[in-house]
């Protein structure tokens, strides 16, 4: 019985095969979009922060 169960639960392993390359890909193609959609969004958001972070820099030396 539990040689039974064990041998299942080993083929359940084997066949599992995880994130396949479709869903890697669909998930890739999203955030690109996102990435063209919001792109002067994200240029504006990391121009202030790195903007922030250079005058305090300066504050510090």
């Amino acid at each position: 019985m539990t040689v039974l169960i064990k041998e299942q639960i080993k083929d359940f392993m084997r066949e599992e095969d995880g994130v396949g390359v479709i869903e890697i890909v669909l998930i890739l193609v999203v955030l690109i979009g996102l990435v063209i959609i919001f792109k002067s969004n994200i240029k504006k958001l990391l121009d202030s922060i790195f903007e922030e972070i250079n005058k305090q820099s300066k504050e510090v030396y």
